[in-house]
């Protein structure tokens, strides 16, 4: 029998149904002294079902899991996400011996990307030193959104992240290697190494987070 493909697939005003016996694990933020994300920590896989379905709304009784409490709650999953790629919407930051691209849009302020001293915007003028290159290079490569991604000679460069799916503790779920998105009407999201859904029913740019659930105090 041909193996299920891999798939997160919007249901309209729903859940995220989950095929293709993707891993689910739950990640949350190392953080030093200053409050500052540093890495992160992974749980043990919890799922790893043919097909889940996931909540979406945000207020679901058994979180991750869609319990149907959208249908009570008059969930609207109206999908705004830009359906361009990523390319076409980020920003070329520049750089020396790296080429730092950033689209604000799809950010979910995870905080990985700066600390008390410095960050990624303000860093990528001094990838001429190798030190600041390869900071500027980790704290990109723990964005979980792929919001910020650089380039060397031209290349992508991409973390090896496992396919599998990551809750977030308070936060969005993080889709990692690859895994094709589906709207509710059919049409795929482009495929891309690291994405984050929204699970807290307050983003403007559904399916993707936006960082919403910060300002809405969720948590699960």
């Amino acid at each position: 029998m041909a193996e299920q493909p891999v798939t997160v697939s919007v249901r309209p005003d729903g859940p995220y149904i989950v095929s293709g016996s993707v891993p689910l694990r739950v990640r949350s933020a190392v953080v030093s002294e200053h409050g500052e994300p540093l890495t992160w920590r992974s749980e043990e896989v919890t799922e790893q079902n043919p097909v889940y379905a996931l909540c979406r709304c945000g207020e679901s009784s058994r979180k991750p899991y869609c319990d149907g409490t959208h249908d009570k709650v008059g969930f609207d999953g109206t999908e705004t996400a830009p359906a361009d790629s990523f390319q076409e919407r980020c920003a070329d930051l520049g750089g020396t011996g790296i080429e730092v691209f950033d689209d604000r849009s799809i950010c979910v302020h995870a905080g990985f990307c700066g600390n008390r001293i410095s960050n990624v915007w303000k860093m990528t003028p001094g990838t001429d030193d190798s030190v600041v290159r390869s900071q500027v290079m980790a704290m990109i490569e723990r964005c979980p959104s792929g919001a910020l991604s650089y380039t060397v000679a031209g290349a992508e460069i991409e973390p090896a992240l496992p396919v599998e799916i990551s809750v977030i503790t308070d936060g969005p779920l993080w889709l990692t290697g690859g895994i094709q998105v589906e709207r509710s009407d059919g049409e795929p999201f482009e495929v891309r190494n690291r994405v984050t859904l929204c699970r807290c029913g307050h983003s403007a740019r559904k399916p993707l987070c936006d960082g919403s659930h910060k300002k809405a105090g969720f948590t699960g």
